[in-house]
């Protein structure tokens, strides 16, 4: 079965937003699976190794559903048919099904987790004393990219990572250090679930935490606010109903918060002249490559280098510590009671290793500026040319933007926003990478990276 199996998960894959490699050709693809559960359905969990033409090798984790006959309410879930011999040796079919999709299949995750099990190379550790919910079905969140969530109820979100590395994964490794501080901006890790690896370092395979309920999602509220503020042709941003600038200082606050507590709980270093070299240099090594795949760079080519250098010549004194890696709007919840930040993994097409190396805060707050930057444009892809649109984005940005350095430093006691060359670096940097993804993705966006490339370069907000 192991070869037909690998067969149907060449042609399956390829199609799922999980999926880091598409595009890319195969040369080879194999798997390894066990049981997690012999109930009904029955649950395998797989170790798919694919191989790309380029001699690049990626092994991602598949759990799969196995059913005797088609199942009609799960046809979105299937994955394939694997020929197979009954007891009796007659050739047959089983019936295989993405196993996050079917509910029946989902509860041994937790009853696992909650025992502590070992099952075959997986191993299951449950952080503290807080109960872990058994026998509820977990619902899928379709929305994701790279990962994958399920939903228990009320009480619990699982996310199972989708491409497996040796060592511990930064969310867990972040969310475990931030559980014993009881930080009351981040959701508590329940516990996580590891599998061996040949390299003999176990990868992390899932994560469980409190689920965060009746929260708002901060891109969503964001983009509300700018939608209110377009459709008040005679308001500033500051009399419009849907002023987003408390919130934004609050998460400000937040921020400030949980980076305190990270420096307080996990190693930091303070920065020496080699790692404002090395990091205006990688810098510069980024934009060169963007360069070949958006032209219109070009321009902004020489004020992105000086912006750069500003960086190795900088006399700012930056203590380096472990950060969100990944900060943006849609990152964070607002509750009842204030901010929860989500995600602490960094951006997934990073190695680990860089992943889990300290940084500045600094990069953190570049990402939530440049978000503020796009909740603030992304309607004016619609209508470029309208320059009171564009004003009143950018009396939205900048409010916003201020209101959160605001918040940080209240709370810090340091300035995040004041004239600092590493924090206009992080900005234009994040801006490259943007002006890349929206080339390759959604071309019409591009207009936002560029024109922020644009201020960021000349010296403004």
């Amino acid at each position: 079965m192991s070869t037909a199996l690998a067969h149907v998960l060449r042609d399956w894959m390829p199609h799922q937003r999980w999926f880091g490699g598409k595009g890319r050709e195969w040369a080879d693809v194999s798997e390894e699976g066990f049981f997690l559960s012999r109930s009904e359905p029955v649950l395998s969990v797989h170790r798919v190794r694919v191989t790309y033409a380029d001699g690049a090798v990626e092994t991602y984790l598949v759990p799969l559903s196995w059913r005797a006959h088609p199942e009609e309410d799960l046809t979105s879930a299937f994955v394939g048919a694997v020929p197979v011999k009954d007891a009796e040796g007659a050739d047959r079919e089983n019936y295989a099904y993405d196993a996050l999709r079917d509910r029946d299949a989902t509860t041994p995750w937790l009853t696992h987790l909650a025992a502590a099990s070992t099952v075959g190379p997986m191993h299951f550790s449950p952080s503290g004393s807080s109960a872990i919910p058994e026998g509820v079905p977990g619902d899928v969140i379709s929305t994701e990219q790279s990962n994958t969530s399920l939903v228990y109820g009320q009480d619990a979100i699982l996310k199972l990572f989708r491409r497996l590395e040796p060592g511990l994964n930064p969310d867990v490794e972040i969310g475990e250090a931030l559980r014993r501080t009881e930080n009351p901006h981040i959701a508590p890790l329940l516990g996580h679930v590891e599998i061996d690896t040949p390299d003999g370092e176990p990868a992390t395979v899932a994560m469980l935490q409190t689920f965060v309920p009746n929260a708002s999602d901060g891109w969503r509220l964001a983009t509300a606010s700018v939608r209110d503020l377009y459709a008040e042709g005679d308001l500033h941003a500051d009399e419009v109903g849907g002023d987003f600038a408390a919130d934004s200082e609050r998460l400000g606050a937040a921020t400030a918060s949980v980076h305190a507590d990270l420096a307080r709980v996990l190693p930091t270093e303070a920065a020496d002249r080699d790692w404002f070299a090395a990091t205006a240099r990688g810098m510069g090594e980024r934009l060169e490559a963007a360069l070949a795949v958006v032209p219109q760079l070009e321009e902004h080519l020489e004020r992105l280098r000086a912006v750069y250098a500003a960086v190795a010549d900088s006399p700012e004194t930056v203590v380096r510590q472990r950060v969100h890696g990944d900060f943006h709007l849609g990152q964070v919840l607002r509750t009842a009671t204030g901010w929860v930040v989500l995600d602490f993994e960094g951006e997934p097409a990073r190695p680990l290793a860089e992943r889990r190396q300290l940084d500045s805060p600094m990069r953190d707050v570049a990402g939530m500026l440049r978000s503020f930057d796009y909740a603030a444009r992304h309607m004016l892809v619609e209508q470029p040319d309208d320059p009171q649109r564009a004003y009143r984005a950018q009396e939205w940005a900048v409010r916003n933007r201020g209101a959160f350095c605001a918040g940080y430093s209240a709370a810090s006691g340091i300035d995040p926003c004041g004239d600092s060359p590493l924090l206009r670096a992080f900005e234009a940097d994040k801006a490259v990478y943007e002006c890349v993804y929206e080339a390759r993705n959604r071309p019409n966006w591009l207009m936002i990276p560029l024109q922020s490339l644009s201020r960021l370069t000349a010296g403004e907000a």
